[in-house]
């Protein structure tokens, strides 16, 4: 099948970044979100981001309005997604928020669309029951920034049939990213299942006083050759998110991936990183 038409649900943090992604990519895209705020919002960080483009050179003024053009933002879910060839969800990561917003997208979207999740931590298998089109919904999972990021990883449900990871993988390929297949549904996927233990790692070495912060940022940038340390990561991502992945996975698969207490206290003292402004690092002069 040929994807002509996408609709990005979310135009938040992610979904703001991949529906620039799909619409520098040349495809028609619908921008909903639930309130007309988010939508401006989103639509100003776009704005933003390709303007930072057009200043490094990458792309000219012309081109730039042309992007712009091809995004159409609403905050109507039907006529987001009613004559569209693929949905990509990027919506909170909150397991009943988007099972209820499947049920919705089931019944407006045309029958041959596929619904692809941005979520990194939720079954696949579970959004894809709440449809009448298991074989049409898989995972589709971007990294942050999606503008800048070269990986999706691209996720099998139980029910995902191979023609919707074929159309998934040539829209990834379009869009100029490297995909990587996940066979199985399992919370985490590739890249989460290895990061987070080692993230939690960093926070208990913190935490229990055997190396400064900076020391253990340095030691995995120039040990393990990361662009940034563990602890600098952590704050991007947020030691909220990071604790609800960790807790999916010990839930989920197996009790080894316990999150250490201190990475808890951090969440309960809202320490959360760049968004509060605080987390191992202060941002606030940044």
């Amino acid at each position: 099948m040929e994807v002509k038409k996408i609709a990005v649900l979310g135009a938040g943090l992610m979904g703001h970044g991949i529906c620039q992604v799909a619409a520098q990519s040349g495809y028609e895209v619908n921008l909903r979100d639930i309130e007309q705020r988010f939508v401006d919002n989103g639509m100003q960080m776009i704005k933003a981001s390709l303007q930072k483009f057009q200043a490094k050179g990458q792309l000219t003024e012309g081109q730039v309005n042309e992007i712009l053009s091809r995004i159409h933002p609403t905050v109507d879910l039907k006529e987001a997604v009613s004559d569209v060839d693929l949905i990509i969800e990027a919506v909170t990561e909150n397991v009943e928020l988007k099972k209820s917003t499947y049920r919705e997208v089931d019944q407006y979207a045309p029958a041959h669309a596929i619904i692809a999740s941005n979520t990194s931590s939720i079954s696949i298998t579970e959004l894809g029951s709440t449809t009448k089109r298991p074989e049409k919904v898989c995972g589709m999972h971007f990294f942050n920034p999606p503008q800048l990021m070269k990986l999706i990883e691209v996720i099998k449900g139980a029910k995902t049939s191979e023609e919707t990871i074929q159309t998934v993988l040539a829209v990834a390929q379009k869009m100029g990213k490297e995909t990587v297949l996940v066979k199985k549904d399992c919370p985490g996927f590739i890249v989460n299942r290895i990061l987070i233990p080692a993230l939690n790692e960093a926070v208990a070495l913190y935490w229990e006083g055997v190396a400064d912060r900076d020391d253990i940022d340095k030691a995995i940038k120039l040990g393990l050759n990361w662009p940034m340390g563990p602890l600098m990561l952590l704050d991007y991502i947020g030691a909220d998110t990071t604790l609800a992945i960790a807790e999916i996975l010990e839930r989920e698969i197996d009790p080894k991936f316990h999150p250490h207490t201190g990475l808890k206290q951090m969440v309960k003292a809202q320490l959360l990183g760049r968004k509060t402004g605080k987390g191992f690092y202060d941002w606030t002069q940044k």
